[in-house]
């Protein structure tokens, strides 16, 4: 959203993708499948445009204070954080898990491929805020990253920038 310089007293941490939990949740959606069984009531399964993403926190009191965000091309990104602290060979992803709100941020097939990334403002700002104050409990956060419209993790780059409290 806001390409301006981090001031130095500020702390970016970026999402990145936890390649085995995803692969984890994948190979449970497969199994349910080979097996014909359904999942669990109010179980999340994870959907081939989905990934799992965690972000670290080394820093426990934090204040939000922006994204940064950019994606190559056209298409929609929605990020939804996730309530559990994972032990996902324990236990399954359930709905009840998903926190509101989720981040959307988007770019258009008819829009310039220079133009800037749309997204809805205020959620953005609360889904920011929720995860500061999450972070003041947690070491690390999972959140679901879904591509839609042409969107690629390759081409996607997203991080937040917060304030430590004094």
């Amino acid at each position: 959203m806001d390409q301006t310089e981090t001031p130095s007293d500020s702390v970016e941490l970026t999402f990145r993708e936890d390649t085995a939990l995803t692969k984890m949740m994948r190979l449970r959606v497969s199994s349910l499948q080979r097996s014909g069984q359904k999942r669990q009531d109010g179980e999340r399964l994870l959907l081939p445009h989905e990934a799992v993403y965690r972000l670290g926190f080394n820093i426990q009191g934090l204040n939000f204070s922006r994204w940064y965000f950019s994606l190559s091309g056209h298409g929609r990104v929605t990020i939804t954080g996730i309530s559990q602290n994972w032990t996902p060979d324990l236990t399954h992803l359930m709905t009840r898990q998903l926190l509101e709100p989720i981040g959307t941020f988007w770019r258009n097939a008819d829009d310039p491929e220079d133009s800037a990334l749309k997204c809805l403002e205020a959620d953005m700002q609360e889904f920011g805020e929720r995860i500061a104050e999450l972070a003041k409990v947690r070491k690390v956060m999972y959140f679901l990253f879904a591509f839609k419209d042409g969107a690629e993790a390759a081409n996607l780059s997203c991080s937040l920038e917060f304030t430590p409290e004094i």
